[in-house]
């Protein structure tokens, strides 16, 4: 059975998608916008010893499994693939076919990732986060854009540009918050300072960034001292656990949470109701799965092994539950899973459009990952395997105060004007 054949066999031919390898077996080529090719023995050896997207991911990380063509399309093409329509002989000849390559077990590319010690302890969360975000500032900027957010952006329209969706989304936060001037404001998995940035400029407080990430402090601390706020921000690098001040009258948690871990749920919304005076406002805004019958975690995944070491996605519920039972009371939640896929689309554009700088800058590899990894999240986000939420809390007073105003208007955060 030559590669082709064994292609058309999992692949129906309605899915669109071309095939070509290095046996020289083809099938599907005539008019298609998307071909997957395979260049070498290994590739066949990575797909066979892990059948699933680990194999997949390693063939194409490593240049041995090539997508010609848009990269989201082929995916969207191929995902789902139940294999209910392979009969029991058809099954059986791939098996016969593919036996040696499935032993033969060819050693991982250099970058995949298994992190040392204790799941979540402080020392295992820095190898993480260092492995995902101290990649190079140069490569985020081209990907990211002048913003350097690398967290869902909120779009007012379909066509509004990145930059204009990303200040949107540090507003939005802003006005869930209630800044005013003067307050203080803690942001916990700070990034590049985005966030501490628009609410020190636009808002009038002072604020404190903490990230693990030393490339993405020094960048934020930078930016700050650039813009003449050094008096009124700072960003630090630094495990959130480690702050030590409290009474903040708002914190902002933007895309900290899937790092933190399921069973540490509890005690990182204790720690950070611990953190805001009574009338004080966490808003929460993570990525979720959209129920709760799928793992959090996912060991032998692409993701896992590649892009987020260690990351777990639990659903909306779960964690408005766990919020409520540390002590917030919730007030707002909504699902911004649409605006993801668009902030996704944007970042893979400007990875295409630096292809070659990109490449220069971290390697192939590593730009193979990022382009593989974003036109999937996209994917998932588009076909709601994955959802993006915000959930916002407030400490009560100590008798019931919530310091929130009646009325504010859902879609903007912005106080509903009377009649």
């Amino acid at each position: 059975m030559d590669l082709a054949t064994a292609f058309a066999t999992v692949v129906p031919a309605e899915r669109r998608v071309g095939f070509k390898a290095y046996d020289g077996s083809s099938t599907g080529l005539i008019g298609a916008e998307v071909v997957l090719e395979i260049t070498n023995p290994r590739g066949v050896q990575y797909i066979a010893s892990a059948p699933s997207q680990l194999g997949l991911a390693r063939a194409y990380v490593t240049g041995d499994l090539e997508i010609h063509g848009d990269v989201y399309e082929a995916l969207k093409r191929l995902y789902p693939l139940p294999l209910d329509h392979v009969s029991l002989v058809g099954r059986a000849k791939l098996a016969k076919r593919f036996v040696k390559d499935a032993i033969s077990r060819p050693e991982p590319p250099a970058i995949e990732r298994r992190l040392r010690g204790r799941r979540h302890s402080k020392g295992r969360d820095a190898q993480a986060i260092h492995h995902h975000y101290d990649v190079s500032n140069h490569f985020y900027s081209f990907v990211l854009g002048p913003s350097m957010a690398y967290t869902c952006a909120v779009f007012p329209t379909e066509d509004a540009s990145l930059e204009s969706a990303q200040e949107e989304k540090f507003d939005l936060v802003c006005r869930k918050l209630g800044l005013q001037p003067g307050q203080r404001l803690l942001d916990v998995g700070c990034g590049w300072g985005g966030m501490v940035l628009h609410a020190v400029k636009n808002y009038g407080v002072s604020a404190i960034g903490v990230t693990l990430s030393k490339r993405q402090a020094q960048w934020g601390q930078g930016a700050i001292e650039d813009a003449g706020l050094a008096d009124k921000a700072q960003i630090r690098h630094s495990d959130y656990r480690d702050v030590r001040e409290t009474g903040f009258d708002a914190v902002s948690s933007i895309g900290l949470t899937e790092h933190i871990g399921r069973d540490n749920h509890p005690a990182y919304f204790s720690f950070l109701y611990g953190k805001v005076r009574p009338e004080g406002r966490l808003l929460n805004h993570c990525i979720t799965r959209p129920n709760s019958l799928w793992p959090s975690h996912y060991k032998r995944s692409f993701i896992n092994r590649y892009v987020f070491p260690d990351g777990e996605l639990t659903p909306p519920g779960l964690i408005i539950s766990e919020m409520n039972d540390a002590g917030w009371e919730i007030r707002h939640e909504e699902n911004l899973r649409e605006h993801y896929a668009l902030t996704l689309k944007h970042w893979c554009e400007n990875l295409e459009r630096n292809w070659d700088a990109c490449v220069a800058e971290a390697g192939e590899p590593t730009a193979r990952v990022w382009r593989l990894y974003m036109a999937a999240s996209r994917l998932g986000f588009d076909i709601n395997t994955i959802q993006l939420h915000q959930v916002l809390g407030v400490k009560l007073g100590e008798r019931g105060e919530s310091g929130i105003p009646l009325r504010v208007s859902g879609e903007t955060w912005s106080l509903t004007q009377p009649a």
